[in-house]
């Protein structure tokens, strides 16, 4: 009996779901008591009363979709600048023991032997070992890289101690100072280190008991700038100097109205304004203790069809942020020409940073080219550059 009372219930449902599809609201069924037609009643209300609020949970589906889809977008966008704000962030590592290395050394001057002994931290040391070295002739990006100022004060004040216990003139203490650097032993990159140039860190030349022109000209000119002097590098044809804003007699270069004395760094006994005569013809470069960017690059390219996509990879290796730069890239049309450039957004770049941009460009047909890849200044100039090889399109 009860098998037959659930056969009829289901006749009774599929004949009541037909009959809504129809838009029937009430018919006679023979052989069906009312019963069977109230519950077919009941049971369309519940459908009614489901199917709205399957079509409300459908419309609360879409809104929190679109919602997850908007927070996702915000999530993302925080997350690439939480990279590109970490990534700029070139820190000195924490050091890993309180390891020190023990230097002292002697010089003379003033008719005394003077003596300056110092414990440098292991992993400042092995911090500057560790920083790329980037082909460039400005050197200052060694001298005014901040992360040795402090340790640099400490020997900065030993010089004037002994400045101010002597009564030592400002020219003096100059002399105290560059005597102490000119007793460094000169050594040669290439013996030392395995690199025809391979410029020093102020922190690495001491540690390591001198460096080449390069090296001592580097570390005298982060003592003088530390103490607040004017100073520039010169640099005359396959050597590097100091000049420093003092009066003073002998050779000097003139910068702004100042000028700026010759001081040699290798070698004993060269006094303030002297300069050895090899190194007095030909053109000098000089370059002043400012922070700057230096800005390099490395590149990949894919085609499809005249389409290339450009991907290119900018490295800040210098002491101040770069401000508002592009990459760009271009077709070489020869004479000075180019076909189809593109220029990307403008950027920021921090010290220590690194940014991959990727610009599309669109090939000239028929022609016999290269690619011109390089990071544009926010004063339109590029700051560096690289070619493919030569390719027909």
């Amino acid at each position: 009996m009860a098998s037959k009372s659930i056969t009829l219930l289901l006749v009774g449902l599929i004949i009541g779901g037909a009959l809504g599809i129809y838009g029937l609201d009430y018919i006679e069924i023979p052989g069906l008591g009312g019963g069977y037609l109230s519950l077919y009643e009941e049971l369309r209300e519940d459908y009614a009363t489901l199917t709205d609020e399957h079509v409300e949970l459908l419309g609360r589906f879409d809104d929190l979709s679109a919602e997850l889809d908007a927070l996702q977008g915000a999530y993302e966008e925080l997350s690439s600048s939480y990279d590109l704000l970490t990534s700029s962030l070139e820190l000195v590592p924490e050091p890993e023991d309180t390891g020190f290395i023990e230097r002292e050394y002697l010089w003379d001057y003033g008719g005394y032997s003077w003596t300056l002994s110092l414990s440098i931290p292991d992993s400042l040391y092995r911090y500057y070992g560790e920083k790329e070295r980037i082909e460039t002739e400005d050197y200052s990006i060694y001298v005014t890289h901040p992360d040795d100022d402090d340790y640099l004060g400490t020997i900065i004040r030993e010089f004037n101690r002994i400045a101010l216990e002597e009564g030592y003139t400002e020219a003096e203490k100059v002399h105290l100072i560059i005597t102490f650097v000119q007793s460094l032993p000169y050594t040669s990159d290439s013996v030392t280190t395995g690199f025809d140039e391979y410029p020093r860190y102020p922190i690495e030349t001491l540690v390591e008991y001198g460096g080449d022109c390069e090296d001592t000209s580097i570390l005298t000119a982060a003592f003088l700038d530390a103490l607040y002097y004017d100073v520039i590098l010169i640099n005359p044809p396959e050597h590097m100097a100091v000049g420093i804003g003092i009066d003073a007699y002998g050779t000097y270069w003139e910068l702004d109205g100042e000028k700026y004395f010759y001081l040699e760094t290798t070698g004993e006994g060269w006094e303030i304004g002297e300069m050895p005569p090899e190194y007095e013809s030909g053109t000098a470069y000089i370059y002043e203790m400012e922070p700057t960017p230096i800005i390099t690059h490395d590149w990949q390219a894919t085609t499809q069809g005249t389409r290339l996509t450009l991907i290119v990879e900018v490295k800040n290796s210098g002491t101040s942020a770069a401000r508002l730069i592009k990459v760009y890239g271009a077709f070489d049309a020869g004479g000075d020409s180019v076909w189809n450039p593109v220029e990307s957004e403008p950027f920021n770049l921090n010290i220590g940073a690194s940014a991959t941009v990727q610009i599309e460009l669109e090939a000239p047909p028929g022609e016999h080219t290269r690619l011109i890849i390089g990071v544009m200044g926010a004063e339109g100039y590029l700051l560096d550059r690289s070619y493919s090889e030569w390719f027909d399109t």
